[in-house]
């Protein structure tokens, strides 16, 4: 037994441990967020669709897991990366995964999770006999949703690393950070432009390579179902951020990602009679986004207009399962993206967001800004500040990744 009281020590918006107990409320809340299908006909476990999801434990990915075993009673397999407990709890993700296996066992879900690194060629092969053996050899949906920050090419062994920097001239902005005593200030930083190669080695890591590798892969392995689908989840994000974001070396990465999209569709349709998409997700609170100047402004603006109509992941999530199952159709924009930001982008909340952020300052912040809720969505990112959680208790820290049942 590892029973120890596990604490909210951070830098800023890391956190130095996670909760277990926190981790597996937050997975239950999420899948019992998720609206009973009430479909009658559902198949029968061993013909339930079978689904990857590459980026299950964290964000839209953990999102995407959620809602399409308790949506769509998929089957299959999940990837992430995430540390296992030692001098040190585990990482949050590592913990949200054995939550997500248990429901998933519960429900009676043939999910499996794996954990290592997904652009490598040998977690590929994994995935792929995995598939092969257990699953009938039949992949019908393949989710994407990687953030990383570095990736090693397996053809070549070059590591390259992505770089958060707006593009052509120094982008200064405000944000938002908290103080030691967790006081919030408006303050403004300022990041200088790409130089290099930052914008190839960006793209290298966040476009779309390792997705279309995936399906390379896969293909090569006869592992397609007719039909077969697959989504990259992806943001465009507000004007407010968007010199960072959109228009930054992230974005340029976005931008080759949705042109895999297109490209990986015109094979699908004729290989499989299949489908290869882009999700655009609305903005949440999550540990990749924090690490973005101005997002942490921006997003608990976006809360302080919008308050519970602020669309959660998994919600979207569900709507994203609905949409490639055909319990909802298929809506994409003129560039054959999904889009559930709508509710986000319109020119009524834009609007309001952006006159929030011209007047914000340190001193008016707590009138503009959700900032007990961003506050609250940091910590529950490890796992704190989870109503019926007793912070003040051990509890067991050493918990095993998920094994795989026959």
């Amino acid at each position: 037994m590892t029973e120890r009281i596990v604490s909210s020590r951070s830098r800023g918006f890391l956190f130095l441990d996670s909760h277990p107990a926190g981790c597996t409320r937050l997975v239950q809340d999420m899948w019992q967020a998720v609206p009973d299908p009430a479909r009658q006909g559902r198949p029968d476990a061993d013909e339930a669709p079978v689904a990857l999801v590459i980026g299950s434990s964290a964000g839209y990915g953990l999102a995407a897991t959620i809602a399409g075993l308790a949506r769509a009673g998929i089957r299959g397999a999940g990837v992430s990366f995430e540390k296992a407990p030692g001098r040190r709890t585990g990482t949050a993700g590592w913990y949200r995964t054995a939550a997500t296996a248990e429901l998933a066992a519960k429900h009676g879900r043939d999910f499996v999770f794996l954990n290592g690194d997904a652009f490598s060629d040998t977690l590929k092969d994994q995935v792929a006999d995995l598939l092969d053996e257990r699953f009938g050899g039949k992949l019908d949906y393949l989710v994407y949703s990687v953030a990383a920050p570095r990736r090693t090419d397996p053809d070549t062994g070059v590591t390259f690393a992505s770089v958060l920097k707006p593009i052509g001239e120094a982008y200064r902005t405000k944000t938002l950070v908290f103080d030691g005593e967790g006081a919030p200030e408006v303050t403004t930083v300022e990041t200088g432009p790409a130089e290099g190669d930052d914008i190839e080695q960006t793209v290298a890591v966040m476009g779309g390579t390792d997705w279309a590798r995936w399906i390379d892969h896969l293909a090569g392995r006869d592992l397609l179902a007719q039909g077969f689908a697959t989504v990259a989840l992806s943001y465009i994000g507000s004007p407010l951020t968007a010199s960072i974001y959109r228009q930054g070396t992230i974005g340029a990465a976005k931008a080759h990602l949705e042109q895999t999209a297109r490209d990986l569709n015109d094979r699908l349709v004729k290989e499989v009679d299949g489908r290869a998409l882009t999700s655009v997700n609305g903005a949440a609170v999550t540990q990749s986004s924090t690490a973005i100047p101005g997002i942490a402004l921006y997003v608990a603006l976006l809360r302080g207009v919008l308050g519970d109509a602020m669309v959660p992941p998994i919600a979207q999530l569900t709507q994203l399962w609905d949409q490639l199952t055909g319990t909802a159709p298929l809506d994409v924009d003129d560039e054959d993206r999904i889009r559930l930001d709508t509710w986000e982008l319109t020119p009524a909340v834009q609007e309001a967001v952006a006159e929030r952020w011209k007047t914000a300052t340190t001193e008016n912040i707590p009138a503009l800004a959700a900032l007990d809720w961003f506050a609250v969505q940091v910590q529950q990112l490890y796992g704190f500040a989870v109503p019926g959680i007793d912070y003040a208790a051990p509890v067991e820290t050493d918990v095993p990744w998920p094994q795989r049942t026959t």
